[in-house]
């Protein structure tokens, strides 16, 4: 189960993040998304786990606690095609409202 945690504090490592989990069972993996530019985490990551029942209960305890000063957000992930996505991505064309540009 993949579950997204948000509301990080910039400065939470994944081994943090990990240890957290790892009260409600076995973690796969943690990846905390950093900023390609600045390297610095964007305050949010996601947490695999391979037991659904374990992962609902991560879910149920941790949403709302407080680590590092930040209450977290915690739940079940999307799938990437449930997010949305860029004007382009949902009515194609390029960057001119979907018209091609002449030059």
């Amino acid at each position: 189960m993949k579950i997204y945690v948000g509301n990080l504090s910039y400065d939470v490592t994944e081994e943090e993040l990990r240890q957290e989990f790892l009260a409600f069972g076995e973690v796969e993996s943690v990846d905390i998304i950093m900023d390609k530019f600045s390297g610095r985490s964007k305050g949010f990551g996601f947490v695999e786990m391979p037991s659904v029942s374990e992962g609902q209960a991560a879910i149920t305890g941790l949403n709302g606690k407080t680590l590092k000063d930040r209450v977290l957000n915690v739940n079940a992930a999307r799938p990437r095609d449930d997010r949305g996505g860029s004007y382009r991505g949902r009515r194609g064309g390029d960057s001119y409202g979907g018209r091609q540009r002449r030059f």
